[in-house]
């Protein structure tokens, strides 16, 4: 179906094996450091990630995000208005090098708007890798343009399900290795599990402008080809009347910029909710602040913690009125 799905095509229940398994390598690796210059440890240093455990380096959780998400847009989002929202989302396992990443998508949710001419599709998404195993899988909801507009009013009782507003702590999968083993002096900041209080806030220094052809070409890594990122033609009759940057990218920003601030958050565990507030452009100056909102000690293992971190990103630092993404996931940091 290559004009890709509107929303009366979408049918409760239904589950979607989307197209096209997408290998992974040192190639992608180095294009996602290029594109964000992400500096946390076990992701930038190999020698660092085997005195964990980990065979090898592993991948960026966002970059496998990204690469499960993109597997799924043709099928669910190539008509999209919106990217509105996630939930649940856990990471279940390394990825590295050489894995080969495929999705599958449940459909859990429709209901159609009253303006007649969008719906709004909620799917579960998983994403396994060769041999089957889950790496990931998470809630997301979408609203999707009808192909044509409906006159009859919408069903007022259909309704999307309820989710979780935050995956709990002993649901989060921990890493298959040992943190104690860390060298903390490799990531230039001492503060570890303990040193976070909830309620810290923390603006992160640096900021970031976004370039036309970095965000496309971001995009395209994940194979992601939603119209409203690359169709400058079509885009034009549009509201917005520009190309969008797509909110995964300015995920990634997030953060590389939460690197001062949070250097040993070495992967991220879930993504309990985010949300898109605002659309973003090549040309903006985006600037990031994370707030602790809640700790947990993970039964079993006195190497690692998770914090519940709140990710803000803004254009032009102003962080009273000007918020484009507002994410909340749990990450994981070594304990002392």
């Amino acid at each position: 179906m290559t004009g890709g799905r509107f929303f009366e095509d979408f049918t409760h229940g239904e589950d979607i094996a989307h197209a096209t398994p997408r290998t992974l390598t040192a190639g992608d690796a180095a294009v996602y450091q290029s594109l964000y210059g992400v500096r946390f440890a076990p992701q930038s240093s190999a020698e660092f990630a085997r005195a964990l455990g980990y065979r090898a380096a592993p991948l960026d959780d966002w970059l496998v995000f990204h690469v499960i998400f993109g597997k799924s847009v043709p099928d669910i989002s190539f008509n999209a208005v919106a990217n509105l929202g996630y939930a649940e989302g856990v990471f279940l396992a390394p990825v590295f090098a050489g894995d080969t990443l495929k999705a599958r998508s449940q459909v859990i949710g429709l209901k159609a708007n009253s303006d007649g001419k969008t719906g709004i599709v909620m799917v579960r998404t998983t994403g396994l890798n060769q041999e089957g195993a889950e790496v990931l899988r998470y809630i997301r909801w979408v609203m999707v343009a009808r192909r044509a507009p409906a006159d009859a009013p919408p069903d007022e009782a259909a309704s999307l399900p309820d989710v979780a507003p935050v995956v709990a702590p002993d649901a989060l999968q921990p890493p298959p290795v040992d943190y104690a083993r860390a060298d903390i002096a490799v990531s230039g900041d001492a503060r570890l599990f303990e040193d976070y209080k909830v309620g810290d806030r923390l603006e992160h220094p640096s900021g970031i402008t976004l370039e036309e052809a970095e965000h496309m070409l971001a995009t395209r890594l994940y194979q992601n080809t939603a119209r409203v990122h690359f169709d400058a033609y079509r885009q034009a009759e549009t509201r917005f009347k520009r190309r969008l940057v797509y909110g995964g990218h300015i995920i990634s920003h997030a953060r590389a910029l939460s690197f001062d601030g949070l250097a040993n958050a070495y992967g991220v565990a879930a993504l309990n909710a985010g949300t898109h507030a605002a659309p973003a452009f090549a040309g903006d100056t985006i600037y990031a602040a994370s707030e602790i909102l809640d700790r947990a000690e993970i039964s079993g293992r006195s190497d690692i913690g998770a914090l519940r971190v709140r990710h803000i990103v803004v254009k032009d630092a102003d962080f009273d009125d000007a918020c484009i993404l507002d994410l909340d996931c749990w990450v994981w940091m070594p304990r002392r």
